[in-house]
């Protein structure tokens, strides 16, 4: 293997100060700083992952165009599609990172199978040769991590449960917990029902703290609430998801968290407040996402590409890049304009407490037991 792992010989304070002069320069001129392309799925049977992709005039390995300095090439590979909020989040950090003009950027997504993830991966390192591969392994982890020990001289970065793999696998997952906690503050002290609903994934460890932390959250400003907690086993099922929260919205609940996508939609329906997830998804629902859960993987996928630059990078575990007190997370702008009346004092609640989790004073507990009470619901028909 590589130590280097591509080793750039331009450090990364040098490719943000050119990239910087380089998109003032570009602005005035209309051009761009970054690239961007999305590809088609490599067929299995095709060997040249690189003829479905564009040619953007920028090879992968070699100097920059458009800033004038060396571009990692950085390849995502997601199990979802990009409405999906996980993957979508990383997809929108990544493209931020492009239009600095640090890396170049191309995607598939849809890789909803082990076989089709084992596949493309190798694939696309075989043929397209990136510096790193980023993505999703949760539905996909022997296939990720079988294909990153086959081609070590690549650095793989892909959201996980499970460890970090030496030389060349690092993980991440979406450690926020933190705004679970705040908007749970909100939707505690919204419910006029005391009755709070909850559509998530699966019972899993990376799914289970953010419920958690939500519940706690809920507790902590209102300790009558009973909150309805329903699994759909998917990560992408907007219409089970919908059937979960009307089922909900029968049994009580007058306030919900849109831990998946669907919800807001039942929530919009039924006139009643919800929290997104993930990204700012008020523009759903804007008289009815009183906020969302933000992750943001700008920061995980910047020390990422100082490492590359730096030739230090090795196989770790990138989940302290996700934390509120690091930047990685928060909630949006809380959202006062809604079907119901947020108080004041509420908003002034929650930010008290979102400073304190800023400055580190407080820390919101990490429980990943299935909630307790929590059910499981079957595929919408």
């Amino acid at each position: 293997m590589r130590s280097s792992f591509r080793r750039r010989t331009t450090r990364l304070s040098g490719l943000i100060a050119i990239g910087a002069a380089a998109g003032l320069l570009l602005s005035a001129c209309g051009g761009e700083t970054g690239e961007t392309t999305k590809t088609d799925t490599p067929a299995a049977e095709d060997t040249g992952a690189a003829a479905a992709t564009e040619d953007t005039g920028t090879d992968a390995g070699t100097e920059g165009t458009d800033t004038g300095a060396t571009q990692l090439y950085v390849y995502g590979v997601f199990a979802t599609p990009l409405e999906e909020p996980w993957d979508g989040a990383i997809h929108t950090a990544l493209e931020a990172v492009a239009a600095e003009g640090l890396i170049k950027y191309e995607y598939v997504d849809s890789i909803d199978t082990p076989d089709s993830m084992e596949n493309t991966l190798r694939d696309i390192a075989e043929n397209q040769k990136p510096d790193l591969i980023i993505g999703d392994a949760f539905s996909a982890e022997a296939a990720v991590r079988t294909v990153a020990a086959e081609f070590p001289d690549i650095a793989f970065a892909f959201g996980s449960g499970e460890a970090e793999v030496a030389p060349n696998l690092s993980v991440f997952d979406n450690w926020i917990q933190d705004p679970a906690y705040l908007a749970g503050m909100l939707a505690g002290g919204l419910t006029q029902s005391n009755v709070v609903g909850v559509v998530a994934a699966m019972p899993i460890p990376e799914v289970n703290r953010i419920v958690n932390g939500f519940i706690e959250g809920v507790a902590a400003t209102n300790p009558a609430a009973t909150v309805k907690v329903s699994f759909i086993n998917s990560f992408f099922d907007p219409a089970t998801a919908k059937t979960a929260a009307e089922a909900q919205i029968a049994a009580g609940a007058d306030v919900l968290f849109a831990e998946r996508d669907g919800v807001i939609a039942a929530a919009q329906e039924a006139g009643l407040p919800a929290v997104g997830m993930m990204v700012d998804q008020k523009d759903q629902a804007p008289q009815n996402v009183v906020t969302s859960l933000l992750w943001d993987v700008k920061p995980t996928v910047m020390a990422l590409v100082e490492q590359l630059n730096a030739g230090t990078y090795t196989a770790s575990n990138l989940g302290q890049y996700s934390f509120m007190k690091n930047g990685g997370s928060s909630i949006a702008p809380i959202n006062t304009d809604l079907v119901v009346d947020v108080p004041a004092d509420l908003v002034a609640q929650v930010e008290a407490k979102q400073a304190e989790i800023e400055a580190g004073t407080f820390a919101v507990e990490i429980n990943e037991e299935a909630p307790a009470g929590s059910t499981e619901v079957s595929a919408a028909e």
